[in-house]
């Protein structure tokens, strides 16, 4: 018999400034700070006011639990995904945030592609994109680590 994976049940909604303090703190976590580059509350609150970059709070049991942060790409059809942070990692919220992600960025922000970039170091991260459809595209470097390139068209 076929087992299907269930994923967590969340929504995905607009993020709120008040919000960025919870933001900063599970960017902090052990199992996050080494694949991410992490804001201050000033960038984030920069990001937030940028008409090209939208952050999207993930909802899991009415608990904030991460968020996301894409960028649109002027007239190329293309997204990047920016970040996904996500307090408590293996129970299937970050997949589920994502393939939400995907849905609005296919049908909110109508766009055909999504693109991304992963420390190399990030084996989990890379697992997950594989396991979604992305497909590493190019390969690059940041403050001596490896970044590989991900994208999927949607």
């Amino acid at each position: 018999m076929l087992e299907l994976k269930k994923y967590a049940v969340i929504k995905l909604r607009k993020s709120r400034i008040d919000e960025i303090p919870l933001f900063i703190e599970i960017e902090k976590l052990e199992d996050t700070s080494d694949f991410i580059i992490p804001y201050s509350a000033e960038k984030h609150r920069e990001g937030m006011r940028k008409p090209n970059t939208i952050y999207l709070s993930i909802i899991n049991e009415d608990t904030l639990s991460g968020f996301i942060i894409l960028a649109i790409e002027d007239d190329s059809g293309s997204v990047e995904f920016r970040r996904i942070v996500v307090a408590t990692k293996g129970n299937g919220i970050g997949q589920a945030a994502m393939l939400d992600m995907e849905r609005y960025c296919k049908e909110v922000l109508k766009c055909c592609r999504i693109w991304l970039d992963v420390f190399e170091i990030n084996k989990r991260g890379r697992y997950i994109y594989n396991k979604l459809g992305y497909r590493q595209f190019e390969t690059g470097e940041y403050d001596g680590k490896v970044l590989l390139y991900f994208d999927k068209q949607i």
